[in-house]
C-alpha cells in the first residue's frame, strides 16, 4: 500500500509515488480534482490523525481498479454522476458498506439499498436563462423545451455527454421511449446551433445573443462567479428549475464507494462517515457549490439564492440502468448532428 502520495499526471491519469508507509492512512481515486476536496480531507486527517492520499483519475478508474484487482492500494473512490458510480459497481470492483451512521445521514434515494454506493452532494439540472429575453415563469417544465416556441432559442453541450444522458433517461423514466425520441426530436428543433461545449460555454453564448436558453447543472453558476473572465456571462443569466410534469426537478449526484480490496477498510469507514457529517457535508458543498444529502445540513447563501426546488423523487440506479437506451434514442436522432 502507499502511505504518503505524491501525485502527478501523465496521459490524463494519475501517477502514485510511494513513499514509507504510515500507520493510519485511507487511499482514494478520485474523478473529482484534488482542490475541490483538499480542504475537506485535510478536515479529517486533522479530526482523526489519518493521513488521506489521493490520486485524481481523469479517466479509466474502472480499468484501472480492474488491473490492479486485489493488489489495489486504493480503499475509496469518488466519482460524480450515477451512471459512473453505478459502472464502479457493476464492474465488480467494490464492496457492500452499511452503517447506522450512513444510513441516518444518507436519505434512502441517496444511497445503494445494497450499500455499493454512498451519496455525499446532489446538483440540478436547470435551465439558465437570458435575464432580458426570457421571463421568471416562462420556462416551468423540460417537457416544454421541446416547444416550437424555442425554436432557435435553445443552446446545449452534447446530448451523449453523460450529464444529458441522465436526463434524457430520466425522460424516459417518465415518459417512455417514444415519447422521449419525440421530445429529443423537438429539443434538436430548437436550438440555436450545433451542441458543443461544456454547460459554461452555453451561459457565454446566452450573453454572447446566440440563444436565450441553456440547460446546466446549478454549481456551474458558481464557479463562474469566481471567474472574473465569466463572471458577465454568470450575471446575465438566472436560474430556472424547471420539472417533470409528472415529478420533480432533476438532480444528479456525487457519491463515494468501497473499493472490494480497500486495503484500509477500518479507516476508509471512518472517512465515509465523517464525509457525511453535517459539517463536513456543507463544507463540501461549499467547495463544489452543490447541495448536501444530510438532513440538517444547509446549502451555502449563493446556492440557496438561486432558488428552492423539489428534487425529482426517480430512482437513481433506474436512470443508470435507463443510460443505454438513453443514449440509443440520442445517436437515433442524430441530436448532435
Amino acid at each position: 500500500m502507499f502511505a504518503k502520495v505524491k501525485t502527478t499526471l501523465m496521459a490524463g491519469a494519475a501517477v502514485l509515488a510511494a513513499a514509507p508507509a504510515l500507520a493510519e492512512e485511507v487511499n482514494v481515486y478520485s474523478y473529482r480534482q484534488p482542490e475541490l476536496l483538499q480542504p475537506l480531507l485535510d478536515a479529517f486527517t486533522k479530526e482523526t490523525g489519518i493521513e488521506v492520499n489521493m490520486a485524481y483519475l481523469a479517466k479509466g478508474m474502472v480499468e484501472r481498479l480492474q488491473a490492479e484487482g486485489d493488489r489495489t492500494p486504493a480503499d475509496l473512490v469518488f466519482t460524480v454522476d450515477i451512471s459512473r458510480l453505478a459502472a464502479v459497481v457493476n464492474a465488480g470492483v467494490t464492496q457492500p458498506i452499511i452503517t447506522d451512521y450512513l444510513q441516518e445521514h444518507v436519505p434512502a434515494q441517496y444511497h445503494d439499498p445494497e450499500g455499493h454506493w454512498w451519496g455525499l452532494t446532489t446538483r440540478a439540472r436547470v435551465v439558465y436563462a437570458s435575464k432580458d429575453r426570457v421571463a421568471d415563469d416562462e420556462v416551468t417544465t423540460y417537457e416544454d423545451l421541446a416547444d416550437p416556441k424555442w425554436k432557435d432559442r435553445i443552446c446545449t453541450r452534447s446530448g451523449t455527454h453523460t450529464y444529458m444522458l441522465a436526463l434524457t433517461a430520466a425522460m424516459i423514466s417518465h415518459h417512455g421511449e417514444e415519447y422521449t425520441k419525440e421530445w429529443l426530436e423537438g429539443l434538436k428543433a430548437n436550438l440555436a446551433r450545433k451542441p458543443e461545449g461544456n454547460d459554461r460555454a452555453q451561459v457565454k453564448a446566452i450573453w454572447a445573443g446566440q440563444c436565450d436558453i441553456s440547460l446546466g447543472n446549478t454549481y456551474y453558476m458558481g464557479q463562474m462567479l469566481e471567474d472574473a473572465e465569466q463572471t458577465e456571462w454568470a450575471i446575465s443569466v438566472r436560474l430556472l428549475f424547471p420539472e417533470f410534469e409528472n415529478g420533480g426537478t432533476h438532480v444528479n449526484i456525487s457519491g463515494v464507494a468501497m473499493t472490494k480490496a480497500a486495503p484500509n477498510k477500518e479507516n476508509a469507514i471512518k472517512l465515509m462517515e465523517f464525509l457525511t457529517s453535517p459539517a463536513a457535508q456543507e463544507l463540501y458543498a461549499e467547495a463544489n457549490h452543490e447541495y448536501p444529502v444530510a438532513p440538517g445540513s444547509t446549502p451555502t447563501e449563493l446556492v440557496n439564492s438561486w432558488g428552492t426546488f423539489t428534487a425529482d423523487d426517480v430512482n437513481l440506479m433506474d436512470l443508470a440502468d435507463l443510460r443505454d437506451d438513453a443514449l440509443r434514442i440520442t445517436q437515433e436522432v442524430d441530436f448532435d448532428g
